[in-house]
């Protein structure tokens, strides 16, 4: 008698960002973390990727007319879905292989909480297009809260912040549910243009994405320094009254000026958070207080300034960056987390 047998296959977690994609494998933790870039080549109109990733996000704004560095997620959604289809594909076969009908993975992706059913189907069709065998999403808060190990499924209030490249995650959780969210479309992305405004506006200095994420990686802060001075950074671009290249000098009291209308809005999205929790999921927080996951979290000064504001206690989370990713990894996993899990 003819039997069929399933191959094992690894069975994978994705943190599908906007500026990073991280995979967690189930049985190992995560495996790659790569940014979420596609270089496409056109060669006598066809067009092919050429390179995804670390290799691709390399040969952002230093590209030829005939290769197109592309990001094909914004604010924490798919912008370009052939693109990204292109992209997990690349991910699912550096990790897992070439799929077959055999071995193809689950796979649990995060999506932000405020993206909207069309944006959620375009997620789950370019991962059953890459292959997956079946679909399983998560909101981006609950992941986060998972990989902080926060006590989700206790009766108790607690509240995380998740700050990505394209949105910042705001949610109270309790008992394996969302109390209240909200997803404000401000990240790390914000905070580079930002920059790129700033030092274009105060200096007629044109610089690019990449250089502008360097500077708020290296000398980003929430807060100007106490002497207002700070650091002083020396950076290059083009000079838009000349059109020649050019080197100033600025410091983080301006870095931390040009930061403070995104930060802002951010601030702004956990006080209306907190202005829309129940009472005694409010009391939780007092106690509990707040905790800071995703790349921003990593931002001087973060956390002191939101304390400042809201007047709770700030933590930031152990790794803030793989959070996310793994959470949807122990989602995937742990029985005691599937019910998170949305098929729809």
């Amino acid at each position: 008698m003819l039997k069929l047998f399933r191959f094992a296959s690894q069975d994978m977690a994705i943190d599908l960002g906007t500026a990073n994609t991280v995979v967690y494998v189930r049985g190992q933790g995560i495996v790659l973390n790569e940014p979420s870039v596609v270089a496409i080549e056109t060669i006598n109109g066809v067009k092919r990727v050429k390179a995804v990733g670390d290799e691709a996000k390399l040969m952002m704004g230093k590209t030829p007319d005939s290769i197109e560095a592309i990001r094909p997620l914004r604010d924490g959604v798919i912008a370009d879905i052939d693109v990204a289809e292109e992209m997990i594909k690349y991910f699912i076969r550096k990790v897992n292989g070439k799929p077959s009908i055999f071995s193809a993975p689950e796979i649990v992706i995060c999506v932000p909480s405020g993206s909207t059913s069309v944006e959620r189907r375009a997620i789950r069709d370019a991962a059953s297009n890459a292959g997956a065998s079946a679909v399983y999403l998560i909101e981006e808060p609950m992941a986060a809260a998972i990989g902080a190990d926060m006590p989700v499924t206790e009766p108790i209030g607690s509240m995380v912040v998740d700050i990505g490249g394209g949105t910042t995650e705001v949610a109270v959780l309790s008992l394996r549910g969302l109390a209240y969210t909200t997803s404000v479309r401000t990240g790390g992305d914000k905070m580079d243009e930002a920059i790129v405004s700033y030092v274009r506006r105060h200096h007629n200095l044109l610089i690019g994405e990449a250089t502008a994420e360097r500077i708020k990686k290296d000398f980003g802060t929430a807060r100007a320094p106490a002497d207002g001075i700070g650091h002083t950074i020396h950076i290059k671009g083009r000079d838009l009254v000349n059109g020649v290249p050019k080197e100033i000098s600025i410091n983080q009291g301006q870095i931390a000026e040009a930061l403070s209308e995104p930060i802002g809005t951010i601030v702004e999205g956990v006080r209306i958070a907190l202005e829309n929790t129940a009472p005694e999921l409010a009391a939780d927080i007092v106690d509990q207080g707040i905790v800071l996951t995703g790349g921003g979290a990593l931002m001087q000064g973060l956390d002191e300034h939101l304390r400042d504001e809201t007047g709770l206690p700030v933590t930031v989370a152990e790794d803030p960056l793989t959070c996310v990713a793994i959470g949807t990894g122990r989602a995937m996993e742990d029985p005691v987390f599937r019910g998170v899990l949305l098929t729809a």
